[in-house]
């Protein structure tokens, strides 16, 4: 199941909002019994309800599997100056090897 941080986070997206952690207008906290919003200051927007968090599974699952494959891309894909030497001395090579990573950790 995805994180509340990731559904939070996606609601404040579809509602044109961001969450703003320098002023900390929103808040999670675990009091051992499962995370839960702690404080909720968005102007202009009503702090969502469990059943409104829940329509953001589906979605926020794929963003958090989707962000790990990135990571994992990224790692495979090696240092930027490494990877432009290797384009250099044969592209085909190159574009070869990072068609095998993308194979390798598909996105959703």
């Amino acid at each position: 199941m995805a994180s509340l941080y990731t559904k939070v986070k996606l609601y404040l997206e579809a509602n044109s909002k961001t969450w703003d952690s320098e002023k900390d207008n929103i808040q999670l906290q675990n009091d051992g019994s499962g995370d839960y919003i702690h404080t909720w200051n968005v102007s202009g927007l009503a702090k969502p309800s469990d059943e409104q968090l829940a329509t953001y599974n589906s979605s926020a699952t794929t963003d958090e599997n989707n962000h790990q494959i990135r990571k994992t891309r990224r790692t495979a894909y090696g240092d930027i100056g490494e990877q432009l030497d290797e384009i250099f001395k044969d592209i085909d090579a190159w574009k070869a090897r990072i068609q095998s990573i993308k194979d390798a950790n598909p996105k959703e």
